[in-house]
């Protein structure tokens, strides 16, 4: 199996990919990596200008020698290549799987309102250079290489499901890039923001005229939050119990997504 990786938003840390072939080659000998030359590219914060991101992208969506795309890292600037890079998605492109999460959720997004392609939130190859990294990347590996349910998060339950970083969701509310998400289970988390805005953003999604008819909310990790002057005196269920009613949806606990280590893999639709 041969996966193209990229970077379609921020400037990428170069030492992490030796590290994420080196543990590809012995635990998933069937996976050839391929990492553009675009990766090692930088543009101010971007990995490369808006113009090379796009075409970076297009090069190994569009190219049948490649059976799936491997996001390098998120940060931000997927958002800027949207209408560069979308309605120029072949026949190739339409067979692949896309993975990543964080800033990458633009594109998934994207690529889902579209039906092209399998969109999948999980873990990313810089993910390898943190504590516990290979057991993470394993699970992505895992399912892009063998379709392995191990990684798979656990609660998925045969329904309908999408998982986004909150302030992903909020930018593409009343944007043409976000699928119709009726009957979906929404999985969503966020990291380094204060809990304030965490509830401003939960009530942004909870009032989207684009969101109604969603089978319910999921909660992933919310992690490196923020100070908070004065303390912020609710918690996390709590506030997603009261989103969730004034939606109309139930709230239907936690997820293991997010900005962790702990990440799991969740197939955008029907696992």
């Amino acid at each position: 199996m041969r996966i193209g990786v990229l970077a379609a938003s921020s400037r990428a840390n170069p030492e992490v990919i030796p590290k994420v072939t080196a543990f590809a080659a012995i635990a998933f000998p069937e996976v050839e990596l391929v990492f553009h030359p675009q990766c090692l590219e930088t543009d101010g914060h971007f990995a490369g200008s808006d113009m090379r991101r796009g075409e970076a992208f297009l090069d190994y969506a569009n190219d049948p020698a490649f059976d799936a795309i491997w996001f390098l890292r998120g940060g931000y600037g997927a958002n800027r290549i949207l209408s560069m890079v979308m309605p120029h998605l072949g026949r190739a492109a339409r067979a692949k799987t896309y993975l990543g999460y964080s800033d990458v959720g633009f594109l998934l997004s994207a690529l889902y309102a579209r039906r092209i392609g399998y969109a999948v939130h999980g873990p990313m190859a810089s993910d390898i250079g943190r504590g516990g990294g290979e057991e993470t990347v394993a699970r992505s590996l895992g399912w892009l290489a063998r379709r392995d349910r191990a990684g798979l998060e656990p609660g998925l339950d045969g329904q309908p499901c999408v998982a986004f970083n909150l302030s992903i969701l909020g930018a593409l509310i009343g944007t043409p890039w976000l699928p119709d998400l009726t009957d979906h289970i929404v999985v969503v988390e966020e990291v380094s923001e204060a809990m304030y805005n965490v509830d401003r953003l939960l009530f942004k999604i909870a009032h989207a005229t684009q969101l109604r008819g969603i089978a319910g909310l999921r909660l992933g990790a919310v992690s490196d939050v923020q100070p908070n002057v004065p303390a912020w005196g609710e918690t996390l269920d709590y506030m997603m119990v009261r989103w969730s009613r004034d939606m109309g949806v139930p709230y239907l606990g936690r997820a293991e997504v997010g900005h962790t280590q702990a990440n799991r893999v969740v197939p955008f639709g029907i696992a």
